[in-house]
């Protein structure tokens, strides 16, 4: 009579080999990542290194595209930049039914479940049933960090 293989064995089997797996990466080392840290390079001569974005912000300037945007689903807000340097916040939420904004195209800002689209430079209301432009929201801009409030 041939062994029937349970859900269990097959489950605990499939978990083994799993674990044997990941403890082969990485044996090297005290069980991390083994690759080799980057090391710093210099600024060239003249020019100053970009600072890293504060560790508490939003995304870095260059994040933003000029004309464009992007939507931050998580914090429900979307970053616009209408034009080099502006950076402006809305509201992620349409005004029509409440569905997230999905994507940032085109100078506007678009929402999937009516259709609605708003201006990226005021996000006032360019198309669709939307009744009112979506609120605005409060960043502040310092160095090359974008954070809320």
């Amino acid at each position: 009579m041939k062994p029937v293989a349970t859900r269990r064995s097959v489950l605990v089997a499939g978990a083994a080999a799993l674990a044997a797996g990941c403890s082969k990466y990485g044996d090297e080392g005290a069980g991390g990542d083994t690759r080799p840290e980057a090391s710093p390079t210099p600024p060239a001569s003249g020019k100053s290194a970009q600072q890293p974005p504060a560790p508490d912000a939003l995304a870095k300037t260059s994040d933003i595209p000029v004309g464009g945007g992007t939507i931050f689903a998580d914090q429900k807000v979307v970053v616009t930049q209408p034009v080099q340097g502006d950076f402006k916040a809305f509201s992620a939420i349409c005004t029509h039914q409440g569905c997230t904004v999905s994507s940032v195209s085109g100078g506007t800002i678009n929402c999937p479940c009516h259709g609605s689209k708003y201006r990226v430079a005021d996000a006032s209301v360019a198309g669709g049933p939307a009744p009112r432009p979506l609120p605005p929201r409060k960043i502040t801009v310092t160095g090359n960090s974008i954070t809320l409030g």
